[in-house]
């Protein structure tokens, strides 16, 4: 996909002014819908800057304008046409928008679906079904910025501990470590581990999805690989998280001060860069893969 920076060329000959015509419109509704969701997307932006695990929130709209910038070509070429179904999703959210204080979480969730439903629905009335297909991945991105609502983190902050703890007590035996397990509390000759919902993975299952996706992004323009990366960020983030707890064992069996507190929260960049590397293998497995694949087909 090309990045140049140059003026995309107008399709039929249309006179650079029609771009701006053309795109004023989406102008005005696009700042009506940022004031109307000021309070929201305020929030949000706070919840960004304090909440560790969300700090990512920030990259997700610049990585998701860029893309719609690399398409606007593209999307200029394509003609507009009004859908009135986009006017109903901008009702839906306007009654969900109003819909309890935004600040307790259960509204906070239904205020931020809201703010996602009038922006389809904006883009569907100005352009039409069309221009939402071509706008489906960024959109898709945009959900990276919000928090996991409290009853999916709920559901799945249990599993997910057993999954990293059984990991982490198969890697310290091979180590040559003393383990035994209880559930997700791991117990080691001086020190017991208990594999709080931080180190589930979970948390930071988002932020790794991010980086996945920004990472693919950029160095491939395959679109089912989004896809195939997509999913194999969560066994790739519970991975990262068993190292994680791996290494907090390794730690406090050394010092036990270390398996806990400030110390064991500034382990933390161990996920991402575990993480990382996973994505940059997997990434040329699947390469690898598919070059072999390619190459048998053509000797037959």
């Amino acid at each position: 996909m090309s990045t140049s920076l140059e003026h995309p060329a107008i399709p039929g000959g249309q006179h650079p002014g029609r771009e701006f015509q053309e795109w004023w419109p989406t102008f005005w509704f696009g700042s009506l819908l940022v004031v109307s969701f000021a309070v929201v997307l305020g929030r949000l932006a706070k919840l960004w800057m304090t909440d560790a695990d969300l700090s990512h929130g920030a990259f997700v709209p610049l990585l998701a304008g860029y893309i719609v910038w690399q398409r606007r070509a593209r999307l200029l070429a394509v003609q507009p046409v009004h859908s009135l179904f986009g006017l109903f999703l901008m009702a839906l959210g306007a009654v969900l928008l109003c819909i309890g204080p935004p600040s307790l979480d259960t509204f906070a969730a239904l205020t931020r679906s809201a703010f996602m439903l009038s922006l389809v629905g904006t883009i569907l009335y100005l352009r039409g079904f069309a221009t939402l297909r071509m706008l489906f991945y960024p959109l898709a991105l945009l959900l990276l910025m919000f928090p996991v609502p409290g009853f999916i983190l709920s559901a799945l902050t249990f599993p997910l501990q057993i999954v990293a703890s059984k990991l982490a007590e198969h890697i310290l035996e091979l180590l040559g470590y003393s383990v035994l397990r209880e559930g997700n509390i791991l117990m080691l000759p001086g020190l017991t581990l208990n594999i709080a919902e931080a180190c589930n993975g979970l948390r930071s299952l988002l932020a790794l999805t991010f980086l996945g996706q920004a990472y693919t992004y950029m160095f491939d323009t395959r679109v089912w690989m989004r896809f195939v990366m997509a999913v194999l960020i969560i066994p790739i983030g519970v991975f990262a998280n068993s190292i994680r707890i791996v290494a907090s064992a390794v730690a406090g069996s050394i010092n036990p001060e270390w398996a806990h507190g400030t110390f064991h929260e500034s382990t933390g960049w161990i996920v991402f860069v575990v993480a990382f590397i996973c994505i940059l293998c997997a990434h040329w497995a699947i390469n690898q893969i598919c070059r072999v694949a390619a190459n048998r087909k053509d000797s037959r």
